[in-house]
């Protein structure tokens, strides 16, 4: 069950992958092929693969390298990978009780969504899931911003595209670098567990 906190909120700020829809063993799967097809010499595993949820890929990339003393190209390992994961569009499920509650306040807050994947793919992902027209057009993506999460850029984007101030927002994220994100903006958050997918 989603938990929202008592608090009279004007606006929600969703993440995607994870959060709205269940394609994180998806994006896993994609990341894994992409890495190969790149001759990553190390093992990119699912614990770490969660870990750096919400942050954008060509910087998992460049930790990667940075932390094995590699030099893979982070744009190609990024484009192979959404590339990948485009035709596995279709597959993606919503995460219910998320979902749910975007529906329930369509029409009645102000609501975005602030994803690290690329736009393409987070219109695609919600689209297939007939959630895409809750958002206004108001989808913030790393493209848009200096710095995608943990920073607090991209939340503090989407707030000021809903007309609202960071503190009457609530951020609804499953990831850790998302909910420092949130932290940073100064706005409250609900985190979403593996388990509500």
């Amino acid at each position: 069950m989603l938990t929202i906190p008592d608090h009279p909120f004007r606006g929600f700020i969703f993440d995607c992958d994870g959060t709205l829809v269940d394609s994180m063993p998806l994006h896993y799967q994609a990341w894994v092929a992409a890495l190969n097809h790149h001759s990553a010499p190390f093992d990119f595993t699912e614990d770490y693969f969660y870990s750096k949820a919400g942050v954008r890929e060509q910087d998992v990339v460049k930790l990667l390298n940075a932390e094995y003393e590699t030099s893979i190209d982070p744009d190609a390992v990024a484009d192979f990978k959404a590339a990948l994961f485009e035709t596995l569009i279709p597959k993606v499920q919503q995460v219910r009780p998320v979902a749910d509650f975007a529906r329930s306040m369509h029409g009645k807050a102000p609501m975005s969504v602030a994803s690290g994947s690329e736009e393409h793919i987070v219109r695609g992902c919600l689209a297939a899931n007939n959630l895409l027209h809750l958002f206004d057009d108001i989808i913030i993506t790393p493209r848009l911003v200096a710095r995608g999460k943990p920073a607090p850029d991209m939340f503090l984007l989407a707030a000021e595209r809903m007309g609202l101030a960071p503190e009457d927002c609530l951020v609804i994220e499953d990831g850790q670098s998302g909910v420092d994100a949130a932290i940073s903006a100064g706005m409250q958050w609900v985190f979403v567990p593996r388990t509500l997918r």
